[in-house]
């Protein structure tokens, strides 16, 4: 970590960059189309990094999907996972590894947007075949965490580690504290106010809307909502229900490109991921969704075809690969692409000690990243 970095960050205690911090493999494939055996790539993929069994068997396993954004939301009239979504495929595969390595039980969780309907209900109106993944394993849950649920009887506080720059701990739906194995089913994306979101910012997701969303109750959850979390979480407007611990600096900037990377990595750090997969299939450059403006960040965006697949145990290591695959340096300051506008997701994530973003000390399996790399907007 240079001296540049720590200036980018504002300034971050030496002795972060002296701590040890966790490594681990990650595997890399090279997968141009959604017509292959992903039973047999995703298991060769876990082979690289140990095995499947040993992570899975006799537990139960939560997977967190990225479905962001309405489903009546495309880019060029395309399918959603061949943009921005999970695609349906991978999660059907990766649900057949698991169940063979001896998944106790499996749960597809995600916050759906501006509901608190039934996930499987909302996986519907994104054109998945729901029927068919339900009995893809011995037991299978679709889990809408944007509120309780029906299903859930409390929130559980889950303190963020390091002890957080915007906030010391969040109120998950209970179901995120009562798995044994978290994974995070990623897009290899954009992202409008973070640069790149890949296994970490996917989780942001988990934070319920009936609590930090914008029609959260003051006092109380609202068990109904049917909006975001920007006024709340991006540009800190207001503070979530009162159930919550509160900002733990109310006069720290109200600014998205400041708050999201942060936010972000205390999510990431509160419920930590155990599996991180990203999908770089078929998706889209330039942000997060197809809302995003001609004007954003990136300057517009379209959908793109990389041809990459990336499995990891740490999603530090997981991700700093996925942007280097994309092209860009993942230890590139605020000011440099991806993260022009914003502080870096990756520098923050180590300084929370949650792994190490340095290329240098991370064993890359399955082939050469500058072999596979598929370059992204503003890339070097």
């Amino acid at each position: 970590m240079t001296r540049r970095d720590l200036i980018a960050l504002g300034a971050l205690p030496l002795f972060a960059q002296e701590k040890k911090l966790p490594t681990a493999p990650v595997s890399i494939r090279k997968c141009d189309t959604y017509n292959e055996d992903f039973f047999e790539i995703f298991t060769r993929m876990f082979d690289d990094l140990g095995g499947v069994k040993k992570l899975v068997a006799n537990k139960t396993v939560t997977i967190k999907l990225n479905l962001t954004g309405s489903p009546g939301l495309r880019l060029q009239g395309k399918a959603l996972g061949l943009t921005h979504y999970t695609h349906p495929k991978h999660v059907l595969a990766m649900t057949a590894v698991l169940d063979r390595a001896g998944a106790k039980r499996i749960r597809f969780v995600e916050s759906a947007w501006g509901t608190a309907g039934p996930l499987a209900e909302y996986m519907l109106d994104s054109g998945w075949n729901v029927r068919q993944l339900s009995t893809a394993a011995k037991q299978v849950e679709f889990l809408n965490t944007n509120a309780l649920g029906g299903f859930a009887k409390k929130y559980t506080r889950m303190k963020v580690q390091h002890g957080g720059w915007i906030f010391p701990a969040f109120e998950f739906n209970n179901v995120y504290a009562e798995t044994d194995v978290m994974m995070s089913m990623a897009k290899l994306k954009n992202h409008d106010a973070c640069g790149v979101t890949l296994a970490i910012k996917n989780m942001f997701g988990c934070t319920p809307a009936s609590i930090y969303g914008n029609d959260s109750g003051v006092d109380d959850p609202n068990e109904n909502p049917t909006s975001g979390r920007d006024q709340i979480c991006h540009v800190g407007k207001r503070q979530p229900s009162k159930i919550a611990l509160p900002e733990l600096d109310p006069s720290s900037p109200r600014d998205a490109f400041y708050r999201m990377p942060r936010i972000s990595v205390e999510v990431a750090s509160a419920r930590p991921i155990d599996i991180s997969f990203i999908d770089g299939i078929e998706t889209m450059t330039g942000g997060e969704g197809p809302w995003i403006k001609p004007k954003g960040t990136f300057g517009g965006t379209a959908h793109v075809t990389p041809g990459l697949l990336v499995l990891g145990t740490n999603p530090v290591t997981t991700d700093t690969v996925g942007t280097a695959l994309m092209g860009y340096d993942p230890r590139a300051p605020k000011g440099t692409p991806p993260f022009q506008k914003c502080d870096n997701m990756l520098l923050l994530a180590e300084e929370a000690g949650l792994g190490t973003a340095d290329l240098r000390k991370i064993e890359v399996i399955g082939g050469k990243i500058e072999d596979m790399r598929f370059r992204f907007p503003m890339s070097v």
